[in-house]
């Protein structure tokens, strides 16, 4: 497993994450198999929020955690925070929100409520989930201060913001915005996409996400890409999916020449970007966690990868 530096530091972390959202489905046992069968293959990072199953991935998460062969020590671990759940909308492992919340009072609770349920002292990471319009710049600047200080959280970063939301965030903070997690995917690629249409009329070119890829390789954040294998937001992956042939097809013909999967290639296609991200895999199977993450050592050529972008449907101006 290749490793890659967080942020603008010298931590060195697995290019793959393993996200919760679906510890649920597990067992105490079986997670804490999951658990050391991710770190045995080289995961040391673990994506977390609160909201995930209203809180149970962090409970049953603490739980295996210490049925596990691993010390906190061994682990990198991050949650993110902000989501206030509405209780009569929920589907499966995906949770909705009734409002966001950046209140000072609520980060610190919220904080207190994950090291409660994951049985751990800090977390390595603390993300901001997606943007509060309603967000007081002064209150989310003394709520990390009071993380930090109180020795809870070492590092901070959001989720699903832009650039200039993130330029608004950190003109106030002492500390170092240094993750940014967004969908990024094969089938989810309007932040590269629209560069390449730059200066065109057609809708490729529009700038959904203020050229955030662009902006975090500037200032050294690292983008973490969840929902790697979806499309749409919540609609399903299109690996195997026979409304993508072409794209399958050629997933499949890169998997048989590198001795992988097709979601390995997947994998690998994100990997390939110079931007240096990490890749989220929530699968909660072991065998198939570990058919995935042999993408972060797969290197496609250039060709390879605009083939498998072409194959998804776009094109060059």
């Amino acid at each position: 497993m290749k490793n890659v530096k967080l942020g603008n530091s010298q931590i060195d972390v697995s290019a793959i994450a393993l996200g919760i959202m679906r510890m649920p489905r597990l067992d105490v046992k079986q997670a804490a198999a999951l658990l050391e069968s991710a770190y045995d293959v080289g995961i040391n990072y673990i994506d977390s929020a609160d909201i995930y199953g209203n809180g149970q991935a962090e409970l049953i998460f603490g739980e295996a955690l210490k049925h596990s062969s691993l010390k906190r020590e061994d682990l990198f671990i991050q949650s993110k925070g902000g989501i206030v759940p509405d209780p009569d909308k929920s589907e499966g492992d995906v949770v909705y929100g009734s409002r966001y919340d950046f209140s000072k009072q609520h980060l610190l609770e919220t904080v207190d409520h994950i090291l409660g349920r994951m049985q751990v002292d800090y977390l390595d990471s603390f993300l901001l989930h997606r943007p509060d319009p309603l967000m007081d710049l002064d209150e989310v600047a003394e709520a990390f201060d009071q993380l930090q200080s109180a020795g809870k959280v070492r590092h901070f970063g959001v989720s699903n913001f832009n650039p200039m939301q993130v330029e608004m965030l950190q003109n106030v903070l002492q500390q170092m915005l240094m993750i940014n997690q967004l969908q990024f995917g094969i089938m989810h690629s309007g932040p590269i996409q629209f560069g390449m249409h730059t200066n065109m009329e057609d809708a490729a070119s529009i700038n959904h996400d203020g050229g955030i890829i662009e902006y975090s390789r500037l200032h050294h954040m690292t983008i973490q890409a969840w929902s790697p294998y979806q499309y749409g937001m919540f609609e399903g992956t299109f690996v195997d999916n026979p409304q993508f042939p072409e794209l399958n097809k050629k997933l499949q013909e890169l998997a048989d020449k590198y001795s992988v999967n097709k979601n390995a290639i997947a994998t690998a296609w994100i990997l390939r970007h110079p931007a240096k991200m990490q890749v989220i895999l929530g699968s909660m199977n072991p065998e198939h966690l570990k058919e995935n993450i042999v993408g972060a050592d797969v290197t496609l050529s250039r060709q390879e990868w605009y083939d498998v972008y072409f194959a998804a449907g776009n094109d060059l101006p």
